[in-house]
């Protein structure tokens, strides 16, 4: 088997051709294309970009909502040259559920809108000629698939997605497609794990290959090499090493080959960073020094694109957090664009990458009454669903490790967002998704996992397989909001001294907190959804982080205001940004910069 989620690299050995750009486009509510022949011949098709999502680009209601089958359709060209190669078609994302035809022939099958997937065609392409290539795309949701969420059918016949998740459900062709020519014989994974030493760096590697052939790899400093071993297994041993620290990138170029005899079979170039994160006596270390995390939860999502990979906003987004003071982001609800990663590994920002395991609950309108044990509903994991959820869980959780495990800014694993975590099947769910985030990553990350608000110290049946502590909370919104700030700061300060009893020397961090304000609505005195009033919660919130030692971080929520489903709850979407959609700053974006830029990088270290 030939599976890699490794990110396609042009080399003297590999050849790419990237697909993005207009493609055909058809929505198909009766599911009639793959017997009509639409594989072949997609018909009343319309222009489409490729990437991004396909709602935001209509006028009409019906388009943007659209729930169901839809269609995308372009052709490639096949180099004559390329014959004797394995050709590879492969997708950043489809959401969330995609087939995919070439020259009428189905060739992959895939289920989850956020990670890669491929397909060998090498059988089935016509050489030195134009290939038809096909994509049937689903949107529907179900409880067994990561986002969770139901289908609904309304009295016309169509259908609508019923998320229980709090952000839209865009859907299309998300990020890059290539069409890629491979050697027969190539590298198909590799992995790290580092170690600090008194002279400089050992670096402890394995590379996967789907042949037999001897393996050399080499690390360049620039076009100086400062490293080599062989073999598929073993160490580079780097002298005086450069270390990959926040703001201070420093990346390496690794080049591992393929030799059959003086011929270079296969080659395969990355960029890695030299550094080590652990967690010890209650502090997050980078490199053995103290770390205290700042930034932001965020998503992939913008004007017109939707969550479709756009590089001028993956520029901007950088700029403001690198303007704002941060130095941590969380990917939630799922993993993002290799391009993002790649973005934070040059600029030394920390992430926590989080996988697709959000909604795991009834509903966002009725979380309440299913986390709060009155027997009201069915605990979420105690379904006859539950199996096929947790296989599917565990598949992403996998994809997620393996394509993300070598990047330096990932620090992190988070495996659920605020999950139901109070009923008896808690453990009984965790504790297998916990144990293979383990197993899989071979830096051995912390592993953590986002607390509902409604899950204490003393209810929630989670927490103890965490690595650190993850709190989401809105004392102060959702929880004695408007006039009785200074009951909500009691109320907060009342659960904090909870869970001092309940962390056992593990870290906590926060990664949620937060308003939502109208961008320029402001009241004295304040009220909610204004400035003011975002700035005063702010204030009383930080003011309890920062009584605490054992919290060691916050990433607010949320860096820009998002797309929701539209609802009485959520004006055109949420607001809690500290930066508006359009990437502009609120008041508050004003208070963080004077927070952040002020904080140590070592805020809180344990004295001596």
């Amino acid at each position: 088997m030939n599976r890699s989620l490794l990110y396609p690299r042009a080399t003297t050995t590999r050849r790419l051709i990237g697909l993005d750009g207009m493609w055909r486009f058809s929505f198909d509510p009766e599911s009639k294309g793959v017997e009509a022949g639409w594989a072949l011949d997609l018909p009343a098709s319309l222009s489409m970009p490729v990437p991004a999502s396909f709602c935001d680009l209509f006028t009409d209601k019906a388009s943007r909502e659209y729930c169901g089958d839809f269609w995308y359709e372009t052709s490639f060209f096949v180099p004559a040259e390329w014959s004797g190669w394995d050709i590879v078609l492969r997708f950043g994302s489809v959401t969330h559920r995609a087939r995919v035809f070439v020259n009428g022939v189905e060739v992959a099958q895939h289920e989850g809108g956020f990670l890669p997937f491929d397909a060998t065609v090498t059988n089935i392409v016509r050489y030195n000629q134009f290939n038809k290539l096909s994509v049937l795309a689903n949107n529907e949701l179900s409880e067994t698939m990561l986002p969770a969420g139901t289908t609904r059918t309304l009295a016309d016949g169509r259908k609508i997605a019923a998320p229980y998740f709090d952000f839209y459900n865009y859907a299309g062709i998300h990020r890059p497609v290539w069409l890629m020519a491979l050697p027969k014989e190539r590298v198909l994974d590799y992995s790290t794990r580092y170690r600090l030493t008194e002279t400089g760096a050992e670096i402890d590697y394995t590379v996967t290959t789907n042949g037999t052939h001897p393996v050399t790899v080499e690390l360049y400093d620039g076009t100086t090499r400062v490293a080599e071993s062989s073999g598929t297994t073993g160490t580079l041993v780097v002298k005086n090493a450069k270390l990959w620290n926040v703001h201070a990138a420093y990346l390496y170029d690794l080049v591992i080959r393929i030799h059959e005899g003086s011929a270079v079979v296969d080659e395969y170039l990355d960029r890695i960073g030299i550094r080590t994160f652990e967690i010890r006596h209650g502090r997050f270390l980078l490199n053995g020094s103290p770390v205290y995390l700042r930034g932001f939860g965020r998503h992939e999502d913008a004007d017109i694109r939707g969550r479709g990979l756009d590089l001028p906003t993956v520029k901007r987004d950088f700029e403001l957090m690198k303007w704002i003071g941060a130095n941590c982001f969380r990917t939630s609800h799922y993993p993002y664009a290799e391009e993002i990663y790649q973005m934070a590994d040059e600029e030394g920002f920390l992430i926590i990458d989080e996988v697709p395991a959000v909604g795991f609950m009834q509903s966002t309108a009725n979380f309440l009454a299913a986390n709060q044990g009155n027997g009201r509903q069915q605990g979420f994991f105690e379904k006859e669903t539950t199996p096929a959820l947790l296989k599917n869980h565990k598949a992403a959780l996998t994809d997620m490790i393996d394509r993300d495990k070598n990047h330096p800014s990932v620090i992190a694993w988070s495996l659920l967002n605020e999950p139901q975590c109070t009923s008896a099947g808690t453990e009984e769910y965790f504790k297998p998704l916990f144990e293979l985030a383990r197993r899989l990553d071979p830096q051995k990350r912390p592993r953590t996992y986002t607390v509902l608000m409604t899950s204490l110290p003393d209810t929630s049946k989670g927490q103890r397989f965490a690595d650190f502590v993850s709190l989401n909370r809105y004392y102060g919104w959702y929880v004695l909001g408007g006039a009785g700030l200074a009951d909500a700061e009691a109320a907060f300060r009342h659960e904090m001294d909870g869970w001092a009893k309940a962390l056992h020397g593990r870290p906590l961090i926060f990664t949620e907190y937060g308003t939502d304000n109208l961008s320029g609505a402001h009241k004295l005195p304040s009220v909610m959804w204004s400035a003011e009033y975002q700035n005063e919660y702010l204030e009383m919130t930080h003011a309890v982080f920062d009584h605490y030692d054992f919290v060691q971080g916050e990433l607010v929520w949320n860096f820009a205001d998002f797309q929701t489903t539209e609802g009485i709850l959520r004006v055109d979407g949420n607001k809690k940004g500290i930066f508006t959609r359009q990437r502009q700053p609120k008041d508050a974006a004003y208070l963080f910069r004077k927070r952040w830029t002020t904080l140590p990088i070592d805020f809180k270290k344990r004295k001596k």
